[in-house]
């Protein structure tokens, strides 16, 4: 957003100070290169093509620079030329790193916290450093989705670039891309952590890229940075003024600004009057962009107060989208201390049509924000502020920025097997193109490499081809961790050593080739069986020391006769100990038939958590006569799974009960049944189903539980009757069930079936969780996991590294209550007819990429929702459906995140004429999962997404135009 057509050559040498000042690097400790949750002191601040390892400090910011080499391992190191080093020139630009080879090459910032927001900036001068008079261009990635394209015009022009994204793992690798249209390079790359609430644009699905970023007006009394070079991206914004733009070579950044954002001085005294003040200007309650009060003590007003303020810029395409749409965010403050016959009031408008709905009033010494929430895509974009009718004064406006859209849905290689294949390419001195993600994007996967991936996950290496290439040493351990793995090929190299059985438990491995090396020792008994089974083609020849038939690798026994000495007294004392048995056996049983006189009833024989002592269920437990009785000879059928059907019953008081009865050709038997019936009377809890009583009865097996009169969540969403509210509710209930079975159980219990129709609802739509026969307990407080020899589940619902790994853990449960969120939030199945078989995991990252949070919402709930709620839920979900369980968040976490949504919704139902009251009337508290009526026996013993924000509260969201804050 800037003036006229004419004045963007203008304000490209306007702009030139403000970039080369950019003293980018770790704050606090010099030469410390580490992220945590601490603003300043998670900065991380590099010097491309600094040699050695000495950090330096910047005269004016204090920020540390830190050479490159720690953070990659490609390019060489380059100085400019003497002819572009001037005196006002920032250290950082005097040198570069340049990569002549390689079609992809990758920094990798480290320490990063998961799931949280970033700002990155990467910086660029050319300075003719390689004396071929030819500036590049090429294309910057964020890990494997695209960035932008740096077009470097001339060898005086420094670039900078910037992106705020979510950053799902531990790390983030920035690649350079060569596009065969020059040599790439750069000076400079920065992280700066943000809090996760600032740019609220900015989720899973999409980023931020700055287009311009500014400071309106200059004072007298700023105290910041000069430069004399030029930006590339601010350049693109443009003021309606036909005279000279002066920036007066200033620039505000760290410490003033908390998070470094560089905000440009821009002022043109031809067209605009300067306003400012000494007096800070503070940020409103729970701001999302916090604006430095330094930047917000200066404004400009038209200098005819008749006139209009006027911005104006052309789309910029990028790498992945030619027509990129973009987000604007102005800030305003009131300055001038008004009387109270002075009035200052105006309105916004984008290419002649109003952006924001209503007339705009700032606040005294109080910074306030206008944003889109979603983004504009037009083919030019002007934004014009005019007073109002009945405003004494003229327009002001403070401070801008214009963001394009990011697309962020591309997802990168499962990071258990990123650390593994890293492990493997440092201990063999991997020198092909493994650089950057493995498996993405496609053009530049990893030689050697075959990826795959369902819809709904990462991509996960399936085969890793390193014949002959050089490889020594002893087969690594990390070749085990490529759980997904089905073909591995280390044939025609040198390796030495045994095989080590650990890669017997690759269960998805077909076919190993360990032909052609120096390996010794034998076959592993895990790798035999494997063969013997035939699930496995074992490919050892040409491995001179390798013993092939394990009988015959062992060495010969001794025939010493020490064995019959030791056998003799081990088989008196076996005949003693099995009459000591056969005695104790026969005086139990006879307790055991006194005390069945006693009492026949509430006792079965399980082993639902493995243990070998009997099942006590204190719950009734009927015969399969009062079955009959019960149900009226199994009359009205009301739903039907895998265990049998259920049916309609009344006790003798007249209650009414549900009756799961198993059928005879149900593939789920004692086990299952135990398993639930175990389970159910030592779990109590508001969300989940109750079980009034069992049966077993010979060969009938039932459960009775209490009624739920409203059926199936599936049910509900299918059938297109659930307002948001609704939904809302039903998932901060059904997520305290689950909270409640992973915090609230000792042991904790994983449910392993978590689906929408195992969700069901009573008569006042409250949600339960059901059906815990394939729940399983954790042994004792240190698991992280459980192991097991089937995979369960659901498809569309099961956690792929559960099926990649066979140990589930809470965390599973947490991705299947993901896809069941999006069911809620889409109204569409778990596996879409797309007409391919799609999950709807794939397709709700599809279309939230386009940045329309519409695009994906249920139609059924005709747009009667809060926006920032549903995009929330829709970041929960997104985040519980993580492709490794270390990204996902806990069930607590999950809780407390949707009873935010679910007070944004019900503070929307409050709103009065237009304005929030500030909370709802009745705010929705939760149900806490640790209550008195929820506990657990110890079981080891027993529209347009625009915003405005005020001082006063929030502004409802507008049918047409963005919000102010």
């Amino acid at each position: 957003m800037v003036a006229s057509a004419m004045e963007r050559s203008m304000l490209a040498m306007a702009t030139r100070s403000f970039l080369l000042l950019l003293c980018l690097t770790t704050v606090a400790n010099p030469g410390v290169l580490q992220a945590d949750a601490d603003i300043t002191g998670g900065f991380i601040s590099i010097d491309c093509g600094l040699p050695g390892k000495t950090s330096y400090l910047d005269d004016t910011t204090k920020i540390s620079y830190a050479p490159d080499a720690a953070f990659i391992d490609t390019g060489s190191n380059y100085n400019i030329a003497n002819e572009y080093i001037t005196p006002m020139l920032s250290r950082r630009y005097h040198n570069v790193r340049s990569f002549p080879d390689g079609a992809r090459n990758c920094y990798v910032l480290g320490s990063i916290v998961p799931s949280s927001k970033y700002l990155l900036r990467a910086t660029f001068k050319y300075g003719d450093y390689d004396g071929l008079g030819r500036p590049p261009i090429f294309d910057l990635h964020i890990g494997v989705n695209p960035w932008t394209t740096v077009n470097i015009t001339d060898a005086d022009t420094a670039v900078l670039v910037e992106a705020i994204v979510v950053v799902q793992v531990d790390f983030v690798q920035v690649c350079l891309i060569n596009t065969g249209s020059g040599t790439p390079f750069i000076s400079g790359l920065d992280l700066r952590p943000l809090k996760t609430t600032l740019y609220p644009q900015v989720n899973l699905m999409q980023g931020l890229v700055l287009l311009g970023r500014m400071n309106f007006g200059v004072s007298d009394n700023t105290s910041a940075s000069t430069s004399d070079e030029q930006t590339g991206h601010t350049a693109s914004l443009q003021s309606s003024s036909e005279g000279s733009v002066d920036t007066n070579n200033y620039i505000i950044r760290y410490p003033e600004d908390q998070y470094d954002r560089v905000w440009t001085f821009w002022s043109d005294p031809t067209e605009w009057r300067s306003i400012s003040t000494t007096s800070r200007v503070n940020n409103v309650e729970n701001d999302k962009f916090e604006a430095p009060s330094a930047v917000m003590q200066t404004a400009i007003t038209p200098s005819n107060a008749s006139r209009n303020i006027q911005f104006s810029w052309d789309p910029e395409p990028q790498p992945s989208d030619p027509s990129p749409g973009y987000i604007a965010i102005m800030y305003f403050s009131e300055l001038d201390n008004l009387s109270s016959n002075q009035v200052r009031q105006f309105y916004i408008s984008l290419n002649g049509k109003p952006w924001y709905s209503s007339a705009f009033r700032p606040e005294y010494l109080l910074s306030n924000a206008i944003f889109d929430n979603e983004p504009n895509r037009y083919s030019q974009y002007s934004i014009t502020i005019s007073a109002t009718a009945n405003s004494t004064l003229p327009p002001i406006i403070n401070a801008l920025e214009v963001f394009s859209v990011m697309n962020t849905t591309n997802v990168g290689t499962d990071a258990q097997d990123v650390s593994a294949l890293s492990a493997i390419k440092a201990k063999y001195q991997v020198k092909k193109n493994w650089i950057g993600d493995p498996c993405g994007p496609k053009a530049l996967v990893w030689d050697g490499l075959t990826c795959s991936g369902d819809v709904s996950s990462y991509p996960r290496i399936t085969t890793l081809n390193m014949t002959s290439s050089g490889l020594t040493g002893d087969i690594s351990p990390s070749f085990a961790d490529l759980k997904a793995i089905r073909n591995l090929y280390l044939s025609d190299n040198s390796l030495t050593g045994s095989i080590p059985d650990v890669l017997s438990e690759l269960s998805s491995l077909a076919v190993l080739d360990l032909s052609g090396n120096q390996l010794s020792g034998s076959i592993p008994p895990g790798l035999l069986k494997r063969i013997q089974h035939g699930s496995l083609s074992l490919r050892y020849g040409k491995n001179p020391s390798l013993c092939a038939n394990i009988s015959s690798c062992q060495p010969e026994r001794s025939k010493s006769k020490l064995g019959v000495y030791i056998a003799v007294p081990l088989v008196v004392v076996l005949v003693i100990v099995l009459v000591l048995a056969f005695c104790l056996l026969r005086r139990k049983k006879r307790g055991s038939v006194s005390n069945n006189a006693v009492k026949p009833q509430n006792e079965l024989r399980s082993n639902a958590y493995g243990h070998s002592s009997s099942l006590k269920i204190e719950n009734r437990r009927f015969t399969y006569k009062e079955l009959e009785m019960i149900t009226s000879n199994f009359q009205r059928v009301i739903g039907q799974g895998g265990f049998g059907k259920v049916y309609d019953g009344f006790l003798e008081d007249g209650t009414q009960v549900a009756v799961k009865l198993r059928s005879h050709s149900s593939n789920q038997g004692d086990r299952e049944f135990l398993a639930e019936a175990r389970i159910l009377t030592r779990i109590h809890h508001k969300y989940l189903v109750s079980m009034i009583g069992y049966c077993k009865d010979g060969e009938y097996m039932a459960l009775v539980y209490e009624y739920m009169s409203e059926g199936t969540l599936q049910e509900h969403i299918a059938g297109k009757n659930l307002t948001w509210r609704q939904r809302l509710r039903i998932a901060v209930e059904s997520a305290q069930g689950l909270e409640y079975l992973h915090k609230g159980c000792n042991p904790v219990l994983i449910h392993r079936d978590v689906k929408a129709t195992n969700i069901l609802l009573n008569a006042n739509m409250e949600a339960k969780i059901a059906d815990f026969g394939l729940s399983k307990a954790f042994n004792n407080d240190n698991d992280t996991h459980i192991s097991t020899n089937t995979l369960v589940g659901t498809p569309g619902y099961v956690d792929p590294e559960y099926q990649a790994t066979m140990q589930p853990t809470t965390k599973s449960d947490v991705y299947s209550f993901g896809v069941v969120l999006l069911e809620l939030i889409t109204g569409k199945p778990v596996i879409l007819r797309d007409p391919e078989p799609t999950s709807i995991i794939y397709w709700a990252r599809q279309r939230l990429a386009q940045g329309n949070i519409e695009g994906i919402v249920d139609p059924s709930m005709r747009g009667n929702h809060d926006v920032n709620g549903v995009w929330k839920a829709a970041e929960i979900a997104l985040k519980c459906t993580a492709q490794t369980s270390v990204q996902r968040p806990t069930m607590t976490d999950v809780v407390a995140q949707l009873q935010e949504c679910l007070e944004l919704e019900e503070a929307r139902g409050d709103a009065i004429d237009g304005y929030y009251t500030g909370a709802p009337s009745e705010p929705y508290s939760g149900y806490n999962a640790y209550a008195a009526d929820g506990q657990c026996t110890d079981a080891s013993q027993t529209s347009t997404g625009f915003e405005v924000e005020h001082n006063f509260g929030r502004v409802p969201t507008m049918a047409t135009g963005p919000a102010a804050r």
